[in-house]
Order: C-alpha cells, then sequence, then structure tokens
C-alpha cells in the first residue's frame, strides 16, 4: 500500500466529485486525477485505472452500477492491490459491482449534500466495508480526516434503511409541496402562506426549498432507484388512506382509533427517549429559526481564522455596551464563516454603530450589508 496513494475521481465534475478533488489535495495533501464521463479531455478509463491507487466512484446513481462494470471489464485484474470506493446514496448494487473486480472495496454515503465547510464534522457517513485488509487502516484514517460521524452497515440494510432515512422524506415533502400548489391560486404561494406560519411549517417549508432547490436528478434516482421504495410507498399511502377515512367518519369512534393508532401507537413505538431527544431537538431548532427572524442583528466576517477571533469581536460589543441575544455561524459557498449576532431590543443604536465602526478600522472583521 502506497503511504501517498494516487486518487482517482471518475465523475469528477459532480458535486461530490469537485468536494473531493478539493478534500484530498487540500485537507491530506494528496495528489487526485479525475475523469469526468461527460467530458471529452478527460484522461481515458485505463490510464486512471492504472495510475490510482485508490479509485473513488462519485456518479449518478442509475449510472454507477454500470459504470463500474465497465471499470472492472477494463481493469481486467491490473485493480489488485488497490482499494476502489463508492459514494452513491444506494449502496447493494455499487457495492456488488465493485466485489467483481480484484481490488480491495468499500462503499461511503455521506448524508449531506456536499458541505461548504472542508470536511464532514457533525455530519453523518454509512461506511460499508465490503472487502478490506491492507487498506484498512488507510480507510480509518481517512474517515477521521473526513471527520464525520461514521455508521457501520451491511449495503443491503443501508439500502433498506435509505428507503426512510431519505425516500419517505422526500416523498413526504413533495407531496406537500404539490398540496401546496393546488392550493396556491385560492390562498397564494408559499410566501403568502408564511407569515401564518407556526414552526413545524416553517420548518417543512425550508425542507420542501432544499429539495427543490437542489439536483432534481438526485431526488428522482433515490425514489426510483432504491428497490425498497415502492414498499414504503405502499405503506405510506395506507396510513394516509386510513387517516383519511377517520376524517370523513368524523365521529367519536373515528377519532378514538385515530387517539389510538396514531397518537397512542406511535408514541408506544417510538418510545420515550427517542421522543425526548426529538422534542429537545425541535425545540432548539424554533429557537434558532425565532433567532435568525430578528431584525436587530448584524453579520461579521472574521478574516483571521484563528482562537481568540471570535472573543475579541464580542469584547467590542462589551467595551460599548451592546448587549447581546444571539450569535450564529454560518458558512458561504465560498467558504467564509460569518457571524450573525442578535442584539437586545434596548441597545442604543449609537453605540451599536460606534461598534461597528471599530471592528472595520481595527480590521478585525467585516461588517456584511444587511
Amino acid at each position: 500500500m502506497n503511504p501517498q496513494p494516487v486518487i482517482g475521481v471518475v465523475g469528477i465534475e459532480g458535486a461530490y466529485g469537485r468536494w473531493l478533488r478539493r478534500f484530498f489535495r487540500e485537507r491530506m495533501g494528496l495528489e487526485v486525477i479525475g475523469r469526468d464521463p461527460a467530458a471529452a479531455d478527460s484522461p481515458p478509463e485505463r490510464e486512471l485505472i492504472e495510475r490510482a491507487d485508490v479509485l473513488v466512484f462519485s456518479a449518478p446513481i442509475r449510472r454507477t452500477v454500470e459504470l463500474i462494470g465497465d471499470y472492472v471489464r477494463l481493469a481486467d485484474g491490473c485493480e489488485r492491490g488497490k482499494l476502489w470506493l463508492d459514494v452513491t446514496s444506494i449502496k447493494a448494487g455499487p457495492v456488488a459491482a465493485m466485489l467483481e473486480s480484484q481490488a480491495e472495496v468499500a462503499g461511503l454515503h455521506p448524508m449531506t449534500a456536499p458541505p461548504k465547510a472542508p470536511t464532514l464534522k457533525g455530519r453523518v457517513m454509512v461506511v460499508c466495508e465490503a472487502r478490506l485488509e491492507r487498506w484498512r487502516d488507510w480507510l480509518q484514517a481517512l474517515l477521521l480526516a473526513m471527520q464525520a460521524e461514521c455508521v457501520r452497515s451491511s449495503p443491503e440494510h443501508h439500502d433498506r434503511v435509505m428507503a426512510l432515512v431519505q425516500a419517505m422524506v422526500h416523498a413526504s415533502h413533495l407531496l406537500q409541496a404539490g398540496v401546496l400548489r393546488d392550493y396556491a391560486a385560492e390562498l397564494g404561494d408559499l410566501q403568502a402562506l408564511l407569515p401564518y406560519r407556526s414552526t413545524s411549517f416553517e420548518m417543512d417549508s425550508a425542507v420542501i426549498a432544499r429539495i427543490l432547490s437542489l439536483n432534481p436528478a438526485i431526488y428522482e434516482d433515490i425514489q426510483f432507484g432504491n428497490p425498497y421504495v415502492p414498499e414504503m410507498l405502499d405503506r405510506l399511502d395506507a396510513h394516509l388512506a386510513g387517516l383519511r377515512a377517520l376524517v370523513q367518519a368524523g365521529d367519536d369512534a373515528a377519532r378514538a382509533v385515530f387517539r389510538r393508532d396514531f397518537l397512542q401507537a406511535n408514541h408506544a413505538a417510538l418510545g420515550a427517549t427517542a421522543l425526548d431527544e426529538g422534542n429537545y431537538n425541535y425545540e432548539r431548532l424554533g429557537y434558532l429559526l425565532a433567532d435568525l427572524t430578528e431584525a436587530n442583528a448584524l453579520s461579521v466576517h472574521l478574516p483571521e481564522d484563528r482562537p481568540g477571533s471570535l472573543r475579541a469581536l464580542l469584547h467590542v460589543f462589551e467595551r460599548h455596551g451592546v448587549s447581546l441575544s444571539s450569535v450564529h455561524s454560518s458558512r458561504t459557498p465560498e467558504g467564509e464563516v460569518h457571524f450573525r449576532i442578535g442584539f437586545s431590543a434596548d441597545s442604543e443604536a449609537g453605540a451599536l454603530a460606534d461598534a461597528v465602526r471599530d471592528i472595520e478600522q481595527s480590521g478585525l472583521g467585516r461588517v456584511l450589508a444587511r
């Protein structure tokens, strides 16, 4: 095993391909070569196979198995002793296809769109170890460098779980989006409804917006490419039909069945611990959403990413007698970390203006336009 392996990425111009290329180069200092099947100037497949010690497949779900099969035939044994990985949202097919090679094999599934951050810190990575010997320690080092919360799984179990964690969530929200579209002519579009929002509606609206803002091919393949999705949709449809029948009946007996089947049975099935933790997370998200609607706030970029920078920024507000109500951070597509700071309602405008002037004149940070 080469301690400084050459990394080959198939599908390097895809979103995750680009993120992986940056990660391997900038975080691990490794040489990365790549091929985009759609680009005429990409290196030939055989060259990629021969030069890459670690080959990563980052391609659309519907193309991945066929693509891996092509590489298996082209490799014809020269991949022996190397490591093949994939980062597809479906695992059984790609892992089985890679096992037809003579390489060592593991399937990876980052449970997030390509992040703006340089690592997967705070995100989940599902790891399906299929055939690992000499590359096991290197793969573990890779996962540690990615800083993801890793969950080990078999490919089949992964795909069954994804029918719930991904496909069910997406399907439910796409159905909500369809209902909102149906009512738009009568009640207004989403922007017209948001002033009436509950925390739950705001969260669901954010998920809908996220799904409809990203690559539609990914969401299509998650529904159509996982063989366990049809069964999940049947069950979802059956529960919806049952709820509709009870509401249409509308009598006390229907209400009793609703309480028993939809509230009490589900409460018992999910369990007190999961419900307590989920309710706590809901409250935290609600507080976050409330903070982000605070108009008396500003955002600051700290150009020096060093320990103590945030403390120095907060000290400026303290020095000018400005009371803070919240501090949140976010990352721009360019990778800049911005701190959004909310202020108490009784903060004096003059004191806040003086603090902003100090921040900018000292070079401590850049106050962003509101």
